[in-house]
């Protein structure tokens, strides 16, 4: 959590912190693409992987980060999360329309039990809840200052992210998945 939240929970303090403005957004961007930098090489040599989640969203960080500071305009960086948005909702619904669960790929063994018809609409409503968070950000960045936007990124997206995923879990249990064994996993997980 620390290592896909850590970076843009940095961009968040470090532009509050930084009083707002221009100024205060270029440190913001700055601290965020080192952030995610740091991010990966802990998931590599820390946690022995590194999500390929992860992978796109840092390289998008230092491309639009880079695009930002380079020409002072926070435009790029904050159409960073729409292009997140755009490529998941496209890589989880063209699998989900062949009948393939691309988030049973990434989350398997999160969710035990789990039967394949689960595993599909799982895959339909992610793959639509992300188009909703793509037209959300354009909405958001066209319609906010950048604090608002900044803001209701950070925050906002995390608890409807919550929501959402609370919202799934009794068609989960429809469709098999084992939350006794699922509890019983977490309890003896080592800390970490």
């Amino acid at each position: 959590m620390a290592v896909d939240f850590g970076p843009l929970l940095v961009f968040f303090l470090a532009y509050k912190f930084g009083g707002g403005g221009i100024a205060a957004m270029m440190t913001a961007t700055l601290a965020f693409m080192g952030a995610i930098v740091i991010a990966i090489g802990v998931g590599h040599f820390v946690l022995g992987r590194v999500s390929p989640m992860s992978w796109l969203s840092a390289i998008l960080i230092l491309v639009f980060g880079g695009l930002t500071v380079y020409f002072h305009d926070p435009r790029f960086i904050q159409i960073k999360p729409t292009i997140i948005y755009l490529a998941l909702a496209a890589l989880v619904l063209v699998a989900w329309a062949r009948k393939r669960a691309m988030l049973k790929w990434l989350f398997g063994p999160i969710f035990p039990g789990l039967d394949e018809t689960g595993w599909l609409k799982l895959s339909r409503n992610w793959g639509l809840f992300f188009l909703v968070l793509a037209v959300a950000n354009e909405v958001a960045r066209q319609a906010l200052s950048f604090d608002a936007w900044l803001t209701l990124k950070v925050w906002g997206v995390s608890i409807a992210s919550l929501l959402f995923a609370a919202a799934n879990i009794p068609m989960l249990v429809r469709h098999g998945l084992d939350v006794d064994e699922k509890a019983a996993a977490v309890e003896k997980a080592p800390l970490e």
